[in-house]
Order: structure tokens, then sequence, then C-alpha cells
């Protein structure tokens, strides 16, 4: 199937590894010229080193958690492609593991590492989406869906979802499409997964027994094509919605 991104720009936030940076290289391979935007500068020369494909890869160094850096990459990516038809906000983290170790400033981090980067990455891209009928893509969790995981990352998240939700409504007349993306557990190097599996293996058997229906943690790449697939023409009627990319993790409806 050609999804029809050839040719498109997008713009893929936390791309220099895992989650980020798979939909960035899928984004490569299917045509369309991508900005890997990420803090760190050698993985990031990496990450775009690897990306092959028809679509051309850019790597912009920015912090997107402050306004320079969200100005440096919706800016650069103007000025080195031309424009901007997607945007992929996938910058994320979390805090405090419980209530108890969760303060004011535990939960105002996390929402500055992943509500308010996608807030203001989006806003800033806005004009330059509403001239091509551009989308955004919001990377939350299925954390955000229902209880599990930290409890200021459940709020994040929760807000990611109820962000784009609002954004889809509001942007739907301008012909911005927006909608989240909810996976569940994934495993990929140098994740916190990865880090869990090896510092206790025996508790992460144990956890992928009793919570992962199919046996294994997802992977990047099943996560990558998802969103491909949702940020191009052909899930043109995906709007406002939480798509959930999981194995059968989570147990809301």
């Amino acid at each position: 199937m050609d999804l029809g991104l050839a040719g498109k720009v997008a713009l893929v936030t936390g791309s220099s590894r895992g989650i980020g940076r798979g939909i960035a290289g899928r984004l490569v391979d299917e045509g369309a010229h991508v900005v890997f935007c990420a803090r760190g500068e050698e993985a990031l020369e990496e990450a775009v080193a690897t990306a092959s494909g028809p679509g051309r890869a850019h790597g912009i160094v920015a912090d997107v958690t402050t306004p320079e850096g969200v100005a440096a990459a919706v800016d650069g990516a103007v000025a080195t492609f031309g424009g901007l038809d997607v945007v992929v906000n996938n910058v994320g983290g979390s805090g405090a593991r419980t209530v108890d170790g969760m303060d004011a400033a535990d939960l105002r981090d996390v929402l500055d590492r992943n509500l308010f980067p996608a807030l203001e990455v989006s806003r800033a891209a806005l004009p330059h989406l509403r001239l091509r009928g551009g989308v955004i893509a919001l990377i939350t969790s299925i954390w955000g869906r229902e209880g599990g995981g930290g409890p200021g990352y459940n709020v994040a998240k929760a807000a990611n979802i109820s962000l784009a939700k609002a954004m889809a409504t509001d942007l739907a007349p301008d012909g911005v499409r927006v909608f989240s993306i909810a996976p569940g557990s994934t495993r990929f190097p140098g994740g916190s997964w990865d880090r869990r599996v090896r510092e206790d293996p025996d508790g992460m058997a144990a956890f992928v027994e009793h919570e992962l229906p199919w046996g294994r943690f997802g992977t990047v790449d099943e996560i990558a094509d998802v969103v491909t697939f949702l940020v191009s023409p052909r899930a043109s009627w995906v709007v406002g919605t939480c798509v959930v990319v999981d194995g059968g993790q989570s147990r809301s409806f």
C-alpha cells in the first residue's frame, strides 16, 4: 500500500532513540523528509546517519522543553525542507513511583517533560500545518487511559490524550488532523523496560507472564508501523481518538 507520504515533511521530537527514532526512520523509509530532534548530539547524529530510504533525514539538536528549543526545532524543519506536514510529539519521561514520593515539584517536572512540549511544539507548527493540511500526533501511553505507572506519569499522559482530543476538535475546520497513540510496555536498548529486565530478570519474567498476553514486550517497529500509517493520508478519518498499540496489555475497553 502506498501511504502517500513521499515528499511530506515531518518533525519527530525525542527521536534519537527508542520509539521516536523508530517512527522517524520508518517515515524516511516511506519517502518523507524527516527532521530528527533530540537533546543529545552524538545519539542524534547516529540516528540520522543510520536512517535509509527514499526520504531525507536531518538532525536538529534542541531541547523542546524550552521556548528556544521549540523554535529551533520547528523553524529548523521549515528552513531545511520548505514546510511542514507532520508533527510527532514524542518527548516524555516519568517521575516518582508513588504518591508519597511525588510532590508539586516532581509533578511539574513530569508535566514539563510530557505535556508542555507537545502543546508548544504543536502551537509553533500550526501556521505551517494549516497551509498544508497537516497532522499532529501525540505519543502517550496506556497509563494515560487507566491506572499503572507512576502517578505523575499517569496525570501527564492522561493530559496528553485530553489535549489531543481538544486540539482535534478545534483544528478540524483548519484541515489539521490530530490524534494520540498509547503504546503499551515496549522494550528497546537503553529504555526503562530494558533496564528493568537487566536489573531484575526474575521480576520482569513474572511481569511478562501476568501482564502481557502475548508473553513478550512490544517492539519499536510495531509502534512505528502503526504511527506511520496513522500520520499518512490513508488514515484521514482517524481524528481525535487515542489508538492503543499494546498487544492486549491494557484492561480498559
